[in-house]
Protein backbone atom coordinates (compact mmCIF):
# COMPACT_ATOMS: atom_id res chain seq x y z
CA UNK A 1 0.00 0.00 0.00
CA UNK A 2 1.23 3.47 -0.73
CA UNK A 3 1.91 5.92 1.92
CA UNK A 4 -0.93 8.51 0.24
CA UNK A 5 -3.59 5.79 0.48
CA UNK A 6 -2.34 4.31 3.84
CA UNK A 7 -2.78 8.21 5.13
CA UNK A 8 -6.13 7.96 3.51
CA UNK A 9 -7.29 5.36 5.08
CA UNK A 10 -5.69 6.29 8.66
CA UNK A 11 -7.65 9.28 8.07
CA UNK A 12 -11.16 7.33 7.50
CA UNK A 13 -10.54 5.27 10.50
CA UNK A 14 -9.41 8.13 12.69
CA UNK A 15 -12.81 9.40 11.67
CA UNK A 16 -14.96 6.46 12.79
CA UNK A 17 -12.99 6.43 16.04
CA UNK A 18 -13.42 10.10 16.51
CA UNK A 19 -17.55 9.62 15.56
CA UNK A 20 -18.43 6.11 17.04
CA UNK A 21 -15.62 5.54 19.36
CA UNK A 22 -14.93 2.76 16.99
CA UNK A 23 -12.05 0.22 18.65
CA UNK A 24 -9.15 1.48 16.36
CA UNK A 25 -8.11 -2.56 15.20
CA UNK A 26 -11.94 -2.43 13.83
CA UNK A 27 -12.13 0.84 12.34
CA UNK A 28 -8.66 -0.33 10.51
CA UNK A 29 -10.47 -3.39 9.58
CA UNK A 30 -13.57 -2.03 8.36
CA UNK A 31 -11.68 1.15 6.15
CA UNK A 32 -9.20 -2.36 4.41
CA UNK A 33 -12.77 -3.48 3.29
CA UNK A 34 -11.05 -6.64 2.41
CA UNK A 35 -7.32 -5.72 1.30
CA UNK A 36 -4.61 -6.72 3.35
CA UNK A 37 -2.82 -4.58 6.37
CA UNK A 38 -0.16 -2.22 6.26
CA UNK A 39 2.30 -1.42 8.86
CA UNK A 40 1.95 2.24 8.16
CA UNK A 41 -1.66 2.73 8.73
CA UNK A 42 -1.45 0.89 11.79
CA UNK A 43 1.74 2.86 12.93
CA UNK A 44 -0.70 6.01 12.16
CA UNK A 45 -3.48 4.69 13.52
CA UNK A 46 -2.25 3.55 16.77
CA UNK A 47 -0.03 6.62 17.23
CA UNK A 48 -2.46 9.51 16.79
CA UNK A 49 -5.07 7.40 19.29
CA UNK A 50 -2.22 7.00 21.86
CA UNK A 51 -1.00 10.43 21.45
CA UNK A 52 -4.15 12.42 21.26
CA UNK A 53 -4.08 14.54 24.13
CA UNK A 54 -0.49 15.65 23.60
CA UNK A 55 -1.37 16.39 19.49
CA UNK A 56 -4.95 17.89 20.02
CA UNK A 57 -2.68 20.42 22.84
CA UNK A 58 -0.59 21.12 20.28
CA UNK A 59 -2.89 22.02 17.58
CA UNK A 60 -5.14 24.12 20.19
CA UNK A 61 -1.89 26.21 20.71
CA UNK A 62 -1.68 27.49 16.92
CA UNK A 63 -5.94 27.80 16.64
CA UNK A 64 -6.87 31.26 16.13
CA UNK A 65 -10.36 32.33 17.00
CA UNK A 66 -11.13 28.27 16.57
CA UNK A 67 -11.66 25.14 18.95
CA UNK A 68 -10.88 22.19 18.07
CA UNK A 69 -14.47 21.37 18.74
CA UNK A 70 -15.52 23.49 16.06
CA UNK A 71 -13.16 22.14 13.14
CA UNK A 72 -14.70 19.89 11.13
CA UNK A 73 -14.61 16.05 12.14
CA UNK A 74 -12.52 15.40 9.00
CA UNK A 75 -9.93 18.45 8.83
CA UNK A 76 -9.60 17.81 12.77
CA UNK A 77 -8.87 14.36 12.01
CA UNK A 78 -6.48 15.08 9.17
CA UNK A 79 -4.73 17.47 11.38
CA UNK A 80 -3.97 14.56 13.97
CA UNK A 81 -2.96 12.42 11.68
CA UNK A 82 0.12 15.35 10.19
CA UNK A 83 1.01 15.86 14.02
CA UNK A 84 1.77 12.84 14.51
CA UNK A 85 4.02 12.36 11.56
CA UNK A 86 5.76 15.49 12.38
CA UNK A 87 6.51 14.98 15.62
CA UNK A 88 6.65 11.22 15.84
CA UNK A 89 7.80 9.85 12.39
CA UNK A 90 10.32 13.16 11.90
CA UNK A 91 12.95 11.05 11.54
CA UNK A 92 11.35 8.80 8.85
CA UNK A 93 8.90 11.65 7.37
CA UNK A 94 10.36 14.95 6.07
CA UNK A 95 8.12 17.92 7.46
CA UNK A 96 7.48 19.14 3.50
CA UNK A 97 6.51 15.96 2.87
CA UNK A 98 4.05 15.63 6.03
CA UNK A 99 2.36 19.05 4.87
CA UNK A 100 2.02 18.04 1.14
CA UNK A 101 0.42 15.12 1.49
CA UNK A 102 -2.11 16.72 4.21
CA UNK A 103 -3.22 19.82 1.72
CA UNK A 104 -3.89 17.42 -1.16
CA UNK A 105 -5.81 14.77 1.46
CA UNK A 106 -7.58 17.85 2.43
CA UNK A 107 -8.66 18.85 -1.27
CA UNK A 108 -9.86 15.44 -1.94
CA UNK A 109 -11.56 14.70 1.51
CA UNK A 110 -12.36 18.26 3.08
CA UNK A 111 -14.33 21.22 1.99
CA UNK A 112 -13.16 24.27 -0.65
CA UNK A 113 -11.32 25.88 2.54
CA UNK A 114 -10.05 23.18 4.31
CA UNK A 115 -6.50 23.00 2.76
CA UNK A 116 -5.70 26.38 3.22
CA UNK A 117 -6.50 26.08 6.80
CA UNK A 118 -4.97 22.40 6.86
CA UNK A 119 -1.80 24.20 5.40
CA UNK A 120 -1.79 27.38 8.11
CA UNK A 121 -2.01 25.17 11.13
CA UNK A 122 0.55 22.41 10.13
CA UNK A 123 2.90 25.47 9.41
CA UNK A 124 2.88 26.97 12.68
CA UNK A 125 3.49 23.64 14.29
CA UNK A 126 6.02 22.95 11.80
CA UNK A 127 7.88 25.95 13.01
CA UNK A 128 7.47 25.14 16.10
CA UNK A 129 9.09 21.82 16.02
CA UNK A 130 11.92 22.93 14.37
CA UNK A 131 12.32 25.69 16.67
CA UNK A 132 12.81 22.96 20.04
Amino acid sequence: MKRRTAREKALQALFQIDISEADPKEAILHVLEEERGDDYLSTLVSGVVEHKSEIDEMIKEHLEKWTIERIAPVDRNLLRLAVYELVYMKEEVPANVVIDEAIEIAKVFGDEHASRFINGVLSKIKQQTEQQ
